[in-house]
């Protein structure tokens, strides 16, 4: 039997996780129908063009093929609190795919209401901790959630149907997880079943190093403590002792979560950074200020001071990992690539500043400053630190663990890379796609970010009840951009176009009106540009 240590910082997340704060990743990706989908003769609603179950046995298919999904957590002997991946040998598909058919009624509402309460469950132990749900319904031209029907709208005749996939963190980081996921999309199946690519099984871990390996090991765990002290010594500096901050980003968990979703034009996103440098990444976090900021006054709340170190506090997640690398290690033994590889960067979001300009410099500069320091200091390296944690000490100290993150950050911002290539399933071109990241204790908000066919996909997640109103912070994300690119001096005439038409700066705003829902991705690298 295969079977594989979990890495530290995989076992962090397994035992982090809470009935209240589950620690899965989560997207929901939605689709066009197939040509040829429509209403049956006199049967509005009924859906003829097409066979939903035929949707699940193709995503039944797809997920089966890839090896990593068979896997399942066993705790093991040694080392002591450690637990392995192990192949599953009762493996079932069926227990992890299922068809949801929507009630009558509009799709966005109904779709997001149901990702929500599903979102809301923590996967089954025992079992390989994946699902994936086809989200199948809604009336002919009925609207993607997140979608007004102005742009990527439902053909004549046709309509969407959506998926739903969780992950455990356990199992991928971000990277990792599109790569998992990417799986069930018509390209990177027909490549695979094609044979372009194979993956070598990888030999088993030894739990019991031969002898000649102690002295080294020996050395390592000594250098290991050298520089976990350091790491640590960091974290315990960025830590903060007044927890006063934004109320909504510091209510107590209800366990209930709510999905709202914005979708921005990155060509707009990128003529913000080409006037002003940085990254689109940099952009983008100025704009989640910025949205913050709007928010809070519409809120009523009382701004922060003056003063960044008032500001609230992002955690702004880095993979350890290239793109070629997270593809390795799916199958059955993964390989030493297959674990969680993941650090962080600590930014304060300058909510307290009223220039948006200026807010962009402040993220940029931070941002600068945070790369040139490296991902090994400050409140974010305690993903590294994790790393360097003895397997016991992950199993008995994940409850004082899972309550530290209120005095290091206010809210997760984490950027998932797709692939560049237009998808598709069972021949449906993908239209969007929403990542959900995973709340920890003491957080009500967390921000997943993601490009795909020239847009920006914002998929916001927050407690039910501590942010009852999430949808006018998805609105505000919209706003925002919108204020960056009318304070950026245009450099020619479409580009004056765009800065002085917010219509043509956000072609088709998307807001959805806040649903109940909740996690999917952790883990980021720059966006696009």
């Amino acid at each position: 039997m295969t079977t594989e240590l979990l890495a530290p910082l995989d076992l962090a997340f397994w035992h982090l996780e809470s009935p209240e704060h589950p620690m899965h990743l989560g997207a929901l990706a939605v689709f066009e129908a197939a040509p040829g989908v429509q209403d049956g003769p006199g049967t509005p609603g009924v859906r003829t063009g097409v066979d939903d179950e035929a949707l699940l046995d193709l995503l039944a298919t797809r997920a089966a093929a890839v090896p990593r999904l068979r896997m399942l957590v066993r705790d093991v002997l040694l080392p002591v609190g450690g637990a392995a991946w192990s192949v599953d040998e009762d493996f079932d598909v069926r227990r992890h795919v299922r068809l949801v058919e929507l009630p009558p009624g509009d799709f966005a509402e109904e779709a997001s209401r149901l990702a929500g309460e599903l979102m809301e469950r923590p996967l089954e132990r025992g079992i390989p901790p994946w699902e994936m749900y086809v989200l199948a319904g809604g009336p002919t031209g009925g609207e993607a959630p997140g979608g007004d029907g102005s742009a990527g709208g439902t053909p004549p005749g046709g309509r969407p149907f959506a998926v739903l996939v969780k992950l455990h963190h356990a199992l991928a980081d971000g990277m990792r997880a599109v790569a998992i996921g990417a799986g069930i999309f018509d390209q990177i199946a027909d490549a695979r079943a094609a044979g372009t690519r194979r993956a070598r099984p990888t030999p088993p871990r030894s739990w019991l190093p031969g002898p000649w390996q102690v002295a080294d090991m020996a050395r390592n765990r000594l250098g290991e403590l050298g520089r976990a002290l350091g790491i640590g010594a960091s974290v315990v500096r960025a830590s903060r002792l007044d927890l006063r901050g934004t109320p909504a980003l510091m209510a107590g968990s209800s366990g209930t979560r709510q999905l709202a979703t914005a979708v921005l034009p990155l060509e707009g996103v990128r003529q913000v950074r080409k006037a002003h440098g940085g990254t689109v990444n940099d952009v983008l976090l100025a704009t989640v200020a910025g949205a913050l900021r709007r928010w809070m006054l519409e809120r009523g709340e009382q701004l922060p001071d003056r003063d960044p170190r008032s500001d609230p506090r992002a955690l702004v997640p880095v993979s350890g990992r290239r793109p070629s690398r997270a593809r390795q290690g799916t199958g059955a033994g993964g390989g030493s690539g297959s674990g969680n590889m993941l650090s962080a960067y600590l930014l304060g979001l300058p909510v307290s500043e009223p220039d948006p300009l200026s807010r962009l410099t402040a993220v940029r500069r931070s941002m600068d400053r945070n790369k040139k320091d490296g991902p090994s200091r400050g409140a974010g390296a305690v993903a590294v630190l994790a790393g360097q944690l003895h397997p016991l000490a992950h199993r008995l100290g994940a409850p004082i663990a899972g309550s530290a993150a209120r005095i290091l950050f206010d809210v997760l911002v984490t950027s998932v890379p797709l692939p560049r290539a237009t998808l598709s399933f069972g021949g449906c071109p993908l239209r969007e796609i929403y990542p959900m990241a995973p709340l920890a204790r003491g957080q009500s908000l967390a921000v997943g970010l993601t490009t795909y066919g020239g847009q920006v996909h914002v998929g916001l997640v927050a407690d039910g009840k501590a942010v009852p109103d999430l949808g006018g912070l998805a609105k505000n994300m919209n706003e925002e951009l919108n204020e960056l690119l009318r304070a950026t001096a245009p450099t020619d005439p479409a580009d004056a176009a765009m800065a002085t038409d917010p219509a043509a700066a956000v072609p088709g705003e998307r807001d959805m009106s806040a649903v109940p829902a909740v996690p999917a991705v952790s883990a980021g690298a720059d966006l696009v540009g």
